[in-house]
């Protein structure tokens, strides 16, 4: 392994807290790009709530009562990975993660909580999927391997796929005819319908460019309309087709 950097945080966890969150964003990459507009945009490899709330998550929920080994940061050129000894706590498991919340430390939580480290009891997790939907990334991925917890961002692999090309569409999510297929997902959508099923229903596998190609124009042309439209980014939000009368159908 061609390791660039090796270094270790040690002390008191607020310590700890402080100095390894501010190493990691001194290493995140951010890149810049000509927009549409004429203007540069900046962007980070990774949202900055969603690397923190793996290291924040390990530092608190961690099994201090294994010794021998440490929550170790790894950074990659297309991931960032933070591993955590302990299994899972109570009955959260992988598979329940963003629903299931328990605290093994609640007296460390509680103290992060205090310092704003940890801002709402229960809901970071879930924030972080959002967060990494939002930015066009992968969902975070969980893993445990004998006492240890694995959490993974992915990030755009930069050396190969710069941002000018990330939004590019991937030759199955390029349709011969979009209007076709915009009806074919209003047609679909007669009732309820999440973001997953209606990518996995057309066969779309880019989140990014099925919300800029499909999504958003068909919301703004009023043609779908959101089941919670004061929260667009819930986990609950589901599309549906609206009648011609400009009433959600149900």
């Amino acid at each position: 392994m061609n390791v660039i950097k090796d270094v270790v945080f040690e002390g008191k966890i607020l310590d700890m807290v402080q100095k390894s969150t501010e190493f990691v964003k001194n290493q995140m990459r951010e890149y810049s790009f000509l927009g549409n507009d004429g203007r540069f945009i900046t962007i980070p490899e990774l949202p900055e709530f969603c690397w923190m709330e793996l290291i924040i998550n390990a530092i608190g929920h961690r099994d201090y009562s294994i010794s021998g080994t440490d929550i170790q940061i790894k950074m990659f050129d297309d991931h960032f990975t933070v591993e955590s000894p302990g299994m899972l706590p109570g009955l959260v498991r992988t598979s329940n993660i963003r629903e299931i919340h328990f605290s093994r430390n609640p007296k460390i939580i509680e103290f992060l909580h205090t310092y704003e480290y940890v801002k709402e009891f229960g809901e970071g997790v879930d924030r972080m999927f959002r967060e990494m939907e939002a930015a066009g990334l992968p969902e975070p991925e969980y893993k445990t391997v004998e006492f240890m917890v694995y959490g993974t961002l992915k990030n755009h692999n930069w050396k190969q796929d710069t941002p000018q090309d990330a939004p590019q569409d991937t030759p199955q999510d390029t349709p011969q005819d979009t209007n076709t297929d915009k009806q074919k997902i209003l047609e679909y959508c007669t009732v309820p319908r999440s973001q997953a099923e209606i990518r996995a229903f057309m066969g779309l596998s880019d989140r990014r460019n099925f919300r800029k190609n499909y999504l958003r124009p068909l919301i703004e042309s009023g043609e779908l309309k959101m089941t919670i439209p004061d929260k667009p980014s819930s986990r609950y939000q589901k599309y549906v087709k609206a009648d011609p009368k400009g009433h959600t159908a149900t």
